[in-house]
C-alpha cells in the first residue's frame, strides 16, 4: 500500500505534520455496493411488510383451534376465573300463599362457588376439522364472598309439586291413590332445605323412586339437586369447530353425544346447537354477524346475543352484545320461538319451558326477577326488582380474536305448577309461576397473562408494524440515496479537480475554526504559502491518483529545500 508524506513549513514554525492516508478506491466502492445492497433488501422488506396483512396470518393461524396453538392451550384449560353465583328465594309466608296472598320472596344469597375447569379426553378429527372433548368441572364453595351455605331456606317442594302437576292428566282414580300417598307420608307443598342442598343435592323419597322405575331416558338422579351433576367429568360429549376450514362458526358446537341436533324439540331453529360453549365466538371482524348464539346443556336450547355497540374494556376493543329482549317466550313475539310451543305449554312474554330437559318438570326459565318479561309475572309476587345491571345476559367479545373479555349468563328457574285439586296436601296450591332461584355465571376479568396476549395482538402490534415498515422503508430509501450521493460527488472530483480543491478549503477552515475554538496554536505572523499535489491530497486514494511508483517521495516546499541545502 503506497505511504504519501506530505512535510509544511512556514517562518513562525517550522513543524512538520505527517499524515498516514490508506483507504483505497476498491474499499469505498465496496463499502458503497454493502450499503446499497443492504439498503434495497430494507427497502422491499419494508414495502412487502406494509403491502401483506402478514400480522392478521400469524393471529389466524394461532387461534385456529388445533393441537399447540396459543388458543388450544387457552381452550383446553381456561386460566380465567369463572364463578357460578347462587341466588335463593325463600318464600317467608307459605301460609299465607295457600290462603290466597301474593307470595313474598326474599332474595338469599349470594352462594359463590369457583369453577376450576379443563377438557379431557380431547380428540382431533381432521376430515371435519372438529374436536371432541368432554368437560371435567369442579366447583368450590368461595366463602369470603358468599353468606353461609348453610342458610336455611323455604322452597317449594319440586318434587310433590311436579308430581300434582301431572296428576290432572292421570285421571280422578290415579289422582286420589296419589292423595293418599303424599298424604301417609306427610307430604308438604314447602320444604325447609339449605342452600348447599337445594342446589347440590337432598335425599327425597320421591326423586328417588323415580330413579328406581322410569324409563331411562327420563331417569332422574337419585338426588333432589338443581344444580347437581355439575361436579366432576360429565358423561356429555361435544364436539366443536375448529376454524381449519372456515372462521364462521369457530367455537361453535358442531355435535352433542354424536347427535347434530337438540333431541327434545321437533323442528329447527329449536333443535340448532349451532352455538359456542362460551369460550370462542366467530371473530365478528371477519364475519360481520350482529348476532351469536350460545349454547348451555341446563337451557336445553341456544339463546341468541344480538350486537348492541362497541366499547373498550381496560383499553382493548370490544364488541357488547346482549340478549334480545324477545328470546324469551311467545311466538307473537319472536316467530322463532313457536318451535318450543307444546301443547300443554302456554306462551308467556318472558317465560321459556324447557321441561324436556328437566325429566319432565315443569320448569321454565326466564330472565332474574322477570326482566324484560310480561308484567303479571312481576306482579304476581311480592320482593322482586328487576335491574339491567344486574339481571341482564350480556358478552363483551373482542372483535378481531373471538375472545369474550366479560360474560355473565344469568338465568331464573321457575316452577309451573298446576293445580291438582283431588291431591289433598297441595289443594290450595292454586295455578302459578313460581319463582324458585336464578344464577349467574361467567367471568369479569381475564388474567394478567391472557390480558398481555390479547392487548399485545390486538393493541400493541397492529400499531408497532405500519410504523417499523414505514422506519424500513424510510432507512433503506435514504441508505440508497445517500450512498448514489456519495459516489455521484467522487465522480464529479475525479472529472473536475477545483472542485476538490473547494472541499479541502472547507474542511481547512473548518479545522482551523476547532483549533481556534479550543485555543490550541498560535495566531501566524509570517506565512508562507505551502501546497501538495492534488495527486497526493486525502481525496486521492478514492479517486485512483495513489498508485504510482513515485507516490512516496516526500514533497519539501522551495524554502526548506533552501534551508536544508545549505546546511549540507
Amino acid at each position: 500500500m503506497p505511504i504519501i508524506f506530505i512535510i509544511s513549513a512556514d517562518s513562525s514554525d517550522s513543524s512538520t505534520e505527517m499524515l498516514l492516508a490508506t483507504p483505497t478506491a476498491s474499499k469505498c466502492q465496496q463499502d458503497r455496493l454493502a450499503v446499497i445492497i443492504i439498503g434495497i433488501i430494507t427497502l422491499i422488506l419494508g414495502i412487502i411488510l406494509s403491502s401483506m396483512p402478514w400480522l392478521d396470518y400469524f393471529i389466524l393461524k394461532n387461534l385456529r383451534l388445533w393441537n399447540d396453538t396459543l388458543s388450544y392451550h387457552y381452550w383446553q384449560r381456561p386460566g380465567v376465573i369463572r364463578l357460578t353465583k347462587l341466588y335463593i328465594y325463600n318464600v317467608t309466608n307459605p301460609d299465607g300463599f295457600l290462603r290466597g296472598e301474593k307470595p313474598h320472596l326474599q332474595e338469599v344469597g349470594p352462594f359463590v362457588y369457583r369453577e376450576d375447569m379443563q377438557k379431557v379426553n380431547v380428540k382431533f378429527h381432521e376430515n371435519n376439522y372438529t374436536v371432541s372433548y368432554q368437560h371435567k368441572k369442579i366447583l368450590q364453595f368461595v366463602p369470603e364472598l358468599s353468606i353461609d351455605k348453610d342458610t336455611p331456606i323455604t322452597t317449594p317442594n319440586i318434587p310433590l309439586l311436579t308430581l300434582t302437576s301431572l296428576s290432572p292428566k292421570l285421571g280422578y282414580l290415579l289422582s286420589k291413590t296419589i292423595s293418599v300417598v303424599v298424604t301417609a307420608a306427610q307430604f308438604k307443598p314447602f320444604i325447609n332445605v339449605t342452600a348447599e342442598q337445594l342446589a347440590f343435592g337432598y335425599d327425597d323419597a320421591l326423586v328417588s323412586l323415580a330413579h328406581r322405575f322410569y324409563p331411562k331416558h327420563m331417569r332422574p338422579m337419585e338426588r333432589m339437586g338443581l344444580l347437581l351433576g355439575r361436579n366432576g367429568t360429565l358423561t356429555e360429549v361435544s364436539s366443536v369447530k375448529t376454524g381449519m376450514d372456515s372462521m364462521d362458526q369457530f367455537g361453535y358446537i358442531d355435535q352433542l353425544n354424536g347427535l347434530d341436533h337438540l333431541p327434545h324439540w321437533n323442528e329447527p331453529p329449536c333443535t340448532s346447537i349451532a352455538g359456542s360453549e362460551g369460550s370462542f365466538f366467530p371473530p365478528r371482524e371477519l364475519t360481520k354477524s350482529e348476532v351469536v348464539h350460545i349454547y348451555d346443556k341446563d337451557l336445553c336450547r341456544i339463546i341468541p346475543l344480538k350486537y348492541v355497540e362497541s366499547l373498550e374494556k381496560d383499553g382493548i376493543a370490544a364488541d357488547l352484545f346482549r340478549l334480545p329482549n324477545n328470546s324469551y317466550g311467545d311466538s307473537a313475539h319472536n316467530p322463532e320461538n313457536k318451535c318450543y310451543d307444546t301443547s300443554e305449554y302456554e306462551p308467556i312474554q318472558g317465560l321459556q319451558n324447557i321441561s324436556p330437559c328437566q325429566y319432565g318438570a315443569p320448569v321454565y326459565i326466564s330472565n332474574p326477577h322477570f326482566f324484560e318479561s310480561h308484567p303479571d309475572l312481576l306482579n304476581s309476587v311480592e320482593g322482586l326488582k328487576p335491574e339491567r345491571e344486574k339481571h341482564e345476559t350480556y358478552f363483551k367479545i373482542q372483535p378481531k380474536l373471538g375472545v369474550p373479555l366479560e360474560g355473565k349468563v344469568r338465568i331464573q328457574l321457575n316452577l309451573k305448577v298446576t293445580r291438582a285439586k283431588d291431591v289433598y296436601p297441595v289443594r290450595d296450591f292454586r295455578d302459578f309461576v313460581f319463582p324458585v332461584m336464578w344464577l349467574e355465571e361467567g367471568i369479569s376479568e381475564l388474567t394478567p397473562a391472557i390480558k398481555r396476549w390479547i392487548y399485545l395482538g390486538t393493541v400493541i402490534a397492529p400499531s408497532a408494524v405500519p410504523i417499523g415498515s414505514y422506519l424500513m422503508i424510510l432507512g433503506g430509501a435514504f441508505a440508497i440515496i445517500f450512498s448514489f450521493v456519495r459516489a455521484y460527488q467522487n465522480f464529479m472530483f475525479a472529472q473536475d479537480p477545483t472542485l476538490e480543491i473547494l472541499e479541502m478549503g472547507r474542511r481547512s477552515l473548518r479545522r482551523g475554526s476547532s483549533f481556534i475554538a479550543h485555543q490550541q496554536h498560535r495566531l501566524l505572523v509570517h506565512h508562507r504559502d505551502s501546497y501538495s499535489l492534488l495527486r497526493h491530497g486525502p481525496m486521492a486514494t478514492c479517486l485512483g491518483e495513489g498508485n504510482r511508483e513515485d507516490d512516496a517521495q516526500p514533497i519539501i516546499d522551495g524554502s526548506l529545500s533552501a534551508g536544508i541545502g545549505q546546511e549540507s
